[in-house]
């Protein structure tokens, strides 16, 4: 691309910073929010962005947007329901090519409502489910999933960061952004196309490959056994053992049944459970909690464990191995008094190589055994360190969170519906849907901590400043000369293409969200330039910016699949490229349609 000389000092202090950017994210040694803030000083230094606003991006809608649109995405994944409506269906999905079909078809409906990334992470715990039972090379689900996931993004204005920032840049062009549904004509032509092609082109990919070891595998757990009773107005009263097994899909087994003092080792299937029924279950943590949750029972713990002395933000969940000089070991809960001395209940336990048949108190500890307890996140690892007990790498156990609600997804509809009727604005209705979530317990304050994306928020905030830099000096209005001097000998179609695929150029080195606040006021010069309405080109910048298939790092979707799936750099371009090629084939013509070039 050829600049005009001279250029100004500003404009030489913004393109200077910018490349330098570009350099820093493709070189990869310094983390892309470090660089963007990095970018922002040296923008401030250099006096391209003024002082008063050197931390505007911080407040900028689309930080607010991006952040309650993940805390959303997240209480509907911890509410179950969508594992409850998909489970039905497993039993019909045995080939690989249905599996891949169903999967990628859900992640991809999924993320028109849900952050990509969250969308993708509820349906990956599936993938494993199905791949276990029939013996499917999990290599051939998570890529066309992780895909499928950035297909569906770019089908409403909440499924992705990229779709977000460019409806800002249109309303600062025109006054009004893009709705909550001006991308679905053109999002849902190219999801199709793409779908139709994942459908088969999974076949491109390495097969056989295993991925990355979890640490379930490096210990050999052969499942937790936790304890639970079963309460007034569970689901299970009345009901049968085999009723119990089917709601975790056969994945979960009985070793005891006490009912009146009386135990029963390996109860029948038939045997009926009553009120007051204590259980001893076995299975992966998921399966129980999901048990826990649909079944409504409790998990039998202490019964002072509400007098516990911290906000019930503090109260979580941590695994710790029992060392060989632990207090613990040939003990029993109760004889170490746990609770009295250590604040800490014991929700279940996993055993290798032995069936644990005993109830939780009475389990006297072994070393290697893993325990689930519960306690004061605060005080836990303190605690621990007294029980001479190694904590494990921290792993999302939901064991005992009982969530299974329809809540956070009746919360998310209405979001849209008020976001869609132009009732609410897109920020405040999703900030709105955030709290609400919090307000019924969908999620702790600290879960809310936890699932924010920090680095994306720091480089939006920090980017934002520095993009606006880039065009209040003129450069966008360089670039945007020089790419129009360069698309004068193409049609429309061209120039568009020519467009989409700078972004998806960009997009490995500069992030998706980076992209599309360098690209979007480059994109509408452009256009302004040749004399079209801005709306096709900032549609192609989105698309192009989200429908990064290429890499493992220009989206955290392709990053999440790239360690379980098995995949290495270059397994990416093997299915990503004839993709890239169907979504520029069929987004431009569906773009010229529907955002037509001059107005009618």
């Amino acid at each position: 691309m050829v600049i005009n000389l001279p250029l100004t000092l500003p404009q030489i202090f913004a393109f200077a910073i910018l490349i330098g950017m570009m350099v820093a994210f493709a070189w990869g040694q310094l983390r892309y929010d470090l660089v963007a803030l990095l970018g922002l000083l040296a923008a401030v230094l250099t006096g391209i962005v003024p002082y008063d606003k050197a931390f505007s991006g911080f407040s900028d809608d689309i930080v607010f947007i991006v952040a309650s649109a993940l805390v959303v995405s997240t209480a509907v994944a911890r509410s179950g329901v969508i594992e409850r409506i998909v489970r039905p269906l497993a039993p019909y999905l045995t080939r690989t090519a249905t599996q891949v079909i169903a999967l990628t078809a859900t992640v991809t409906v999924l993320s028109a409502f849900v952050k990509n990334i969250g969308a993708l992470a509820m349906m990956m715990p599936v993938a494993f489910q199905l791949a276990r039972r029939n013996d499917t090379p999990v290599s051939a689900l998570l890529m066309p999933m992780s895909f499928g996931a950035l297909l569906g993004g770019i089908v409403t204005l909440v499924g992705t960061s990229p779709n977000i920032i460019v409806a800002r840049v249109r309303e600062e062009l025109t006054g009004e952004p893009f709705g909550m549904f001006d991308f679905a004509p053109v999002g849902v032509g190219i999801a199709a196309a793409g779908l139709a092609f994942l459908a088969f082109g999974y076949r491109l990919l390495p097969r056989g490959r295993k991925g990355a070891a979890t640490i379930d595998a490096a210990f050999k757990l052969e499942g937790y056994t936790t304890e639970v009773i079963v309460p007034e107005g569970s689901a299970l009263d009345g009901e049968t053992i085999a009723t119990l097994r089917r709601v975790g899909e056969n994945e979960v087994d009985v070793p005891m049944l006490l009912r009146n003092h009386r135990r029963r080792y390996d109860p029948p299937e038939d045997a009926t459970l009553k009120e007051g029924d204590i259980l001893l279950l076995q299975g992966e943590p998921d399966v129980l909690h999901r048990v826990v949750g649909e079944a409504k029972l409790r998990l039998v713990r202490d019964e002072k464990d509400q007098e516990v002395d911290a906000p019930a933000d503090d109260i979580g969940v941590m695994e710790a191995v029992v060392t060989q000089d632990s207090v613990l070991v040939d003990r029993t809960p109760a004889q170490v008094r746990l609770y009295e001395h250590y604040q800490v209940n014991l929700l279940a336990v996993s055993r290798r190589g032995e069936r644990v048949t005993h109830r939780m108190r009475s389990v006297k500890f072994q070393p290697g055994d893993v325990l689930v307890l519960q306690g004061n996140l605060n005080t836990m690892p303190e605690a621990l360190g007294e029980l001479r007990c190694l904590p494990l790498a921290a792993r999302d156990l939901r064991l005992g969170g009982g969530r299974h609600s329809l809540l956070p997804l009746l919360i998310l509809i209405g979001t849209m519906a008020l976001v869609s009727l132009h009732v609410l604005p897109v920020a405040i209705a999703f900030f709105a849907a955030a709290v609400l979530m919090l307000v019924v317990r969908a999620l702790t304050l600290r879960e809310v901590y936890e699932t924010m994306e920090w680095p994306i928020l720091v480089l939006l905030g920090a980017l934002i400043p520095v993009s606006d830099a880039l065009r209040t000096t003129g450069g966008t209005d360089l670039i945007a000369g020089s790419l129009s001097r360069v698309a004068d000998t193409l049609p429309p179609h061209g120039a568009l293409a020519l467009v989409m695929l700078a972004a998806m150029a960009t997009t490995p080195f500069l992030n998706n969200a980076a992209t599309v606040l360098v690209m979007g006021p480059i994109a509408a010069g452009f256009a302004g330039k040749l004399g079209y309405r801005p709306d096709p080109f900032l549609m192609a910048v989105a698309i192009g910016a989200a429908c990064d298939f290429l890499t493992p790092i220009g989206h955290q979707c392709n990053t999440l699949v790239m360690g379980p799936g098995g995949y290495r750099f270059g397994d990416y371009w093997r299915l990503g490229l004839p993709l890239s090629v169907i979504v520029v084939v069929v987004g431009v013509p569906l773009i010229a349609i529907f955002w037509p070039y001059q107005p009618s």
